[in-house]
């Protein structure tokens, strides 16, 4: 296969002997590198290469100024907008930043095009005059302002134009303008030169004009990079622009163009692969390598649609991918110490004495922090265990003595909102990680790139007095950070070639694999990030949509022009702004198929592999006994008991293995800790009545103290969270209310002519459960919330705060309620009344809940029944009963404590 650069140079050589003395001007300094490869690989003997530069540097070298780096014409640019008196309200620094790069833009846009700046911001303020039309008379202060804004625009573009010159630097349009304005000059110095233009497609006014001019020495060429199938379709958008150049350049009226050649349609294996999701398309990409020859390899090229792919595709190339170059380099911001100084900017944007504990967390649990602080999980387990939603700096230097106090310091304490501080707390954190162990050479190479950019914000700092803030840095350092890159090393000329699109001009491949030729991708989406409306564009000839889908088409084909194997690969899955809509050029390419041309299309569908979920099992070893014995002799509890029921697994892990669950900050007041809350409230207004009847007094005064008990009861349980504001707030008074509507249930009883006396209130209790079969002591345990008497009835009653039913308390078959998780609160209202009936023999009792959530249906009792439709109910606990609960606990104890049942994880 003879490449667009091989046969460029073929072509030059024919028709001149000595190219030494020709500047060569490529479309970027890749396709420079290329070109001199090739030249030395065609060259038999030693000569000197002739000049080859990028349009780029051309364009410098025209108008003898430097393109300026974006991020100091923020600064200049800042300098030229407060230089500018016809705006009178100035924004600050950190809110310039947010749009003068559109605006920017838009400058950049009007200066390569060539466009008369005075008549264009004439333009622009008639529009934005016309979108803030005024019924009334008097237009607000706010749009006087914002139009006054825009009348300004054309003092602010020379003061910037102004001041940027004196300096012999500018913005890229700006230089573009400069040398179009330069270029009659360059030709009387340089007009016998030899000019050759390489592989251009859209060129802006400012090229056209210079590429005009030079044209017309005599002494320069151009060489398009084109097709002949694609330029003789006059409804083809591919060759757009070629046509538009032949048709209104005066040079093509008296000369022809350079033959194209007819590449595309010739014998080419087409692949359209639909795949599900980004990975599918990185393994299937590893799959296709997998099956290519050395050779083949280096024939290869895998184009990025979406270069965030680049890692995933690095992480998918097989073993038989020796040597790889990667024309693009892997962001910076993708490493994980840059996100860690993100962190640290949000903490210290709006920094306050009381820290909030997402962001200490955030940084804690930052990978990098461990290095810096390698006990930091126990920092994280205090704050976590305190319930500090808010800590101070103070605070966290109590919290763990032990804790590095210069780390802390630089982590959490205030930097003053002094863009100096922030600074050095930077320096001396990257300054102490490079200091430390087992760093490899691409985290070197990422703390030595964070370092260089935080230099150059230093640098900045020192020359221009506008970044006083915290904020000032953050922008900085985000917009540095989205510029920077980490580059691979590899062999330019040999290997799999990875690229990005832009990177593939003038460069030609024998196969080709394209990756996310998605529409929204390939093409990319209309997107109008300027202030020039389409209007406006179409009135002075700027490119709208239309022309940036035409650059797109160019690239697309021009990539398939000598390529004969090609893989095009889209993913079909609809997922957030990805609709899995495959890209228009793949459907053009299915309505203009040509005869050479197979067309295969390939859907790859993940191999899903359909097991059946195998519940997991776990042998009782000694082990597991001997904790099951401890248990049982200390007593199991009603919710150990139920938890077994749930999960077998569940009660290994939570009572066998003692597994709790982590403990994390409750910003919200948890449903248990609201339940804990209400249950020891109730115990410390309760208590003090054991053995006394209720009256109306008692209860009364009651409720005169329920708000002081209350916030007693959040601050024992809740710590150092704060309920006085939010949602919280609600939750305490909640909380309030249950107990009074709880006290007014009980007033209402009395009223109601009814006796209550107060026995016991949260008694731990215990019984014995005599297990012939099993040889050692076993007991159950647990805290009774309630014993009273009702009317002279014993009642053992739990408190729940959730919502319980009636029906939840009713049973008709005994064999089946230690199978159900349903009947759990049967289980421990009877394990209750059992404990009781230890302590003293009872004839009849009756067992339940109050449920705070359910309070209008009053005290909900157990009771049994004969069949599921039976209305009649026996609320009764006798003996019997007691009997057949103990049957069926005694089972289901014997069922835990058998070393020949394992634990066998339940579905849920």
């Amino acid at each position: 296969m003879l490449t667009f650069l091989e046969e460029t140079i073929n072509h030059i050589r024919n028709n001149h002997k000595d190219i030494s003395t020709a500047t060569i001007i490529l479309p970027s300094k890749r396709a420079g590198g290329f070109l001199k490869n090739y030249l030395r690989k065609s060259t038999a003997t030693t000569q000197f290469a002739p000049k080859i530069i990028s349009i780029e540097e051309f364009i410098e070298e025209l108008s003898d100024l430097k393109i300026i780096d974006p991020t100091e014409l923020l600064f200049k640019s800042y300098t030229a907008y407060l230089n500018t008196n016809t705006i009178e309200e100035k924004d600050s620094f950190d809110v310039y930043v947010t749009w003068i790069s559109t605006l920017i833009g838009d400058f950049n846009e009007m200066d390569r095009y060539l466009i008369p700046p005075a008549s264009f911001f004439s333009y622009l303020k008639g529009i934005q005059d016309i979108n803030h039309w005024y019924v009334k008379d008097e237009k607000t202060e706010l749009i006087e302002n914002y139009l006054k804004f825009w009348a300004s625009l054309p003092q602010f573009y020379d003061h910037l134009k102004n001041l940027l010159l004196k300096d012999n630097i500018g913005y890229q349009g700006l230089v573009y303008r400069e040398a179009a304005e330069s270029i009659e000059h360059y030709i009387s110095v340089n007009g016998q030169r030899r000019h050759i233009f390489i592989g251009f497609n859209a060129l802006n006014n400012a090229e056209q004009t210079i590429v005009q001019e030079l044209l017309e020495t005599g002494h320069t060429s151009v060489y398009w990079d084109a097709d002949a199938h694609f330029y003789n379709d006059n409804s083809h958008s591919a060759s757009y622009f070629l046509r538009k150049y032949t048709q209104e350049w005066k040079y093509y009226e008296n000369h022809q163009m350079n033959e194209l050649s007819n590449n595309f349609q010739k014998k080419k294996n087409i692949q359209f692969v639909e795949i599900q999701k980004n990975i599918g398309q990185v393994k299937y990409v590893g799959e296709i390598l997998s099956n290519l020859s050395d050779d083949e390899i280096n024939k290869t090229a895998i184009i990025l649609g979406d270069e965030k792919l680049i890692l995933p595709i690095i992480h998918s190339l097989p073993p038989n991918v020796s040597n790889v170059n990667l024309t693009m380099g892997v962001s910076l911001k993708t490493f994980p110490v840059v996100r860690l100084f993100e962190l640290l900017f949000t903490l210290q944007e709006k920094y306050s004495d009381q820290l909030y504990y997402k962001q200490v967390l955030a940084i804690l649990n930052h990978p990098v922090v461990s290095r810096l602080l390698p006990n930091s999980k126990q920092l994280i387990h205090i704050i976590s265990t305190q319930n500090s939603s808010y800590i101070s700096f103070e605070e966290m230097l109590k919290l763990d003595p032990e804790s590095d106090l210069e780390v802390l310091n630089l982590l959490f304490a205030s930097w003053k909102n002094t863009s100096a501080n922030a600074l050095n707390s930077c320096f001396k954190i990257i300054s102490i990680l490079k200091n430390g162990s087992n760093l490899n050479q691409i985290e070197k190479v990422v703390l030595f790139e964070l370092h260089t950019n935080f230099k150059k914000i230093k640098s900045l700092l020192s020359s221009y007095n506008y970044i006083q803030t915290i904020t000032s840095i953050r922008n900085l350092y985000a917009e540095l950070i989205s510029k920077s890159s980490i580059d691979f090393k590899g062999d330019a000329y040999n290997g799999l070639q990875i690229m990005g699109v832009l990177e593939t001009r003038l460069l030609d491949f024998k196969n080709l694999i394209i990756v996310s030729v998605n529409e929204g991708i390939f093409p990319s989406g209309k997107s109008n990030n300027s202030y020039i409306t389409y209007d406006l564009k179409k009135q002075f000839g700027l490119p709208s949509f239309a022309e940036k889908d035409a650059i797109y088409t160019y690239h697309f084909y021009r990539l398939l022009h000598r390529s004969e194997r090609i893989f095009l690969l889209y993913n079909n899955f609809s997922e957030g702004l990805n609709t899995g809509e495959k890209s228009r050029f793949l459907s053009q390419l299915e309505v203009d198929q040509l005869a050479n041309h197979t067309l295969e299309k390939v859907s790859v569908n993940p191999k899903i592999n359909i097991q059946k979920n195998t519940l997991q099992s776990i042998n009782k070893t000694e082990a597991v006994i001997t904790r099951l014995k401890e248990i049982a002799g200390k007593g199991f509890s009603p919710s150990a008991l139920t938890s077994y029921i749930r999960n077998p697994l569940d009660f290994y892990y939570q009572k066998i293995l003692q597994i709790s669950e982590f403990k994390e900050v409750e910003e919200i007041v948890a449903a248990n800790t609201l339940g804990t809350i209400v249950h020891d409230a109730l115990e410390a207004l309760y208590k003090p009545l054991e053995g006394s009847l209720l009256d109306k007094d008692i209860l009364t005064n009651m409720k005169k103290k329920v708000e002081e008990e209350v916030t007693i009861q959040f601050q024992k349980t809740y710590k150092k969270g704060s309920f006085k504001r939010g949602k919280n707030l609600i939750i305490f008074e909640v909380a309030k209310r249950y107990i009074l509507n709880f006290i007014n249930f009980e007033l209402d009883e009395l009223n109601n002519g009814n006796q209550i006396k107060i026995i016991k209130i949260e008694s731990n209790l215990s019984a014995d459960i005599n297990i012939p079969s099993l040889n050692f002591p076993v007991k159950i345990r647990g805290k009774i919330d309630r014993l009273d008497e009702y009317n002279g009835q014993l009642r053992i009653v739990d408190y729940k705060t959730g919502l319980v039913q009636q029906g939840e308390l009713e049973l008709v078959d005994w064999s089946i309620i230690t199978s159900d998780k349903k009947y759990s609160k049967i289980i421990q209202v009877l394990a209750y009344v059992l404990m009781i009936n230890q302590e003293r023999k009872i004839e009849t009792v009756e067992g339940g809940i109050i449920s705070f959530k359910n309070l209008k249906n009053g005290f909900l009792k157990f009771a049994t029944k004969e069949s599921a439709r039976s209305r009649t109910k026996d609320f009764n606990i006798t003996q019997e009963t007691l009997s057949l609960f103990t049957e069926e606990l005694s089972n289901l104890i014997i069922e835990i404590c058998d070393a020949e049942i394992p634990f066998t994880e339940k579905e849920l």
